[in-house]
């Protein structure tokens, strides 16, 4: 799963009246809903480490970033757009791949999912403190219940808040991570551009990301059939990097506000898949606290993007992994 936030992004009129961006925006979402199933299909029944997974599907994307920055010979980044470019880069390049693919070598798909959901609010958070904004009180009650709704899920699975795995903590972990990432990136976007700003951080994890790779190269030679091959390669070609393209097509067409609240349909279609490819059981503990977290975000998000006086606000530019 991608990982893409409807709280960093700009409200605007749309480019057309159709409704072209809803179905682009729909369409990125569909890309990165199958991010959480097919990493735990990898890590859990194929034959690669959770450390090559994480790391070398970034060095996969890193190489078509590079290349589709060559050949639009975009502007490099300047200045301190370096050190923000390299928050981006912890968060959504390296934290919240790295984190989520550990956390689900042992938790199952559905359960990191609900966990995961209660990032758009979390985004949210981080964007407000970030560009020091005053959003009414019902933005802030919401964003609490979504991530008291998320820690209680995984505690009540877990068996109360002294059960909670490690995987849980890496998933808390992982969104924490990623919102701040979406956070910066969103706000960067506005300068390079919504796919540069991704393709830049690619670039920028680049080095690191393969040294990393080639050591779980050497600790542990992945020995995957045709199938993890396939669905790696979907993870670096897809999931981080071809996805950006049709979310942020949907978004430039816009409406804005609208097409962003298209996200929250991403947990319930990961979901689906677990249970389709995975067969792993929907409980109502599962379906009750997706719910929960999916709809707190959702209110999260839509408190923000409205001011007291019904006005909407006009938030950076940006993608939520």
């Amino acid at each position: 799963m991608t990982a893409n936030s409807s709280a960093t992004l700009q409200t605007a009129p749309p480019l057309s009246p159709a409704r072209a961006g809803l179905w682009w925006g729909l369409l990125g979402v569909a890309a990165f809903s199958f991010t959480v199933p097919f990493t735990r299909m990898v890590v859990d029944g194929g034959g690669m480490s959770p450390l090559f997974v994480s790391c070398g599907r970034a060095v996969v994307a890193a190489a078509l970033a590079a290349i589709a920055l060559g050949v639009t010979r975009q502007r490099r980044p300047r200045g301190r757009q370096w050190a923000r470019l390299a928050i981006v880069a912890g968060g959504v390049v390296f934290g919240f791949p790295v984190l989520t693919t550990f956390a689900l070598a042992t938790a199952s798909a559905s359960h990191s999912v609900v966990v995961i959901a209660v990032l758009p609010a979390v985004t949210a958070v981080l964007v407000v403190l970030r560009v020091r904004e005053r959003p009414r009180a019902s933005f802030w009650v919401t964003a609490v219940l979504g991530a008291v709704a998320a820690v209680g899920f995984a505690a009540v699975q877990g068996g109360g808040l002294g059960g909670l795995h490690h995987a849980d903590l890496l998933l808390i972990g992982a969104v924490v991570a990623c919102g701040f990432g979406y956070a910066e990136g969103g706000l960067l976007a506005r300068e390079l551009g919504a796919w540069q700003t991704i393709s830049w951080a690619l670039v920028l994890a680049a080095a690191p990301m393969a040294l990393l790779t080639g050591v779980s190269l050497v600790q542990d030679p992945p020995t995957g059939t045709p199938l993890d091959w396939a669905l790696f390669g979907y993870l670096g070609v897809v999931s981080m990097f071809l996805g950006f393209f049709a979310w942020y097509r949907g978004l430039a067409i816009g409406p804005m506000a609208q097409v962003s609240q298209v996200q929250l349909v991403q947990p319930v279609l990961s979901i689906c898949w677990a249970a389709l490819l995975l067969h792993e059981q929907l409980t109502w503990a599962t379906v009750l606290g997706g719910a929960a977290v999916i709809a707190c975000a959702g209110t999260a998000v839509r408190s923000r993007l409205r001011q007291p006086d019904g006005a909407e606000h006009r938030p950076a530019s940006g993608r939520l992994g």
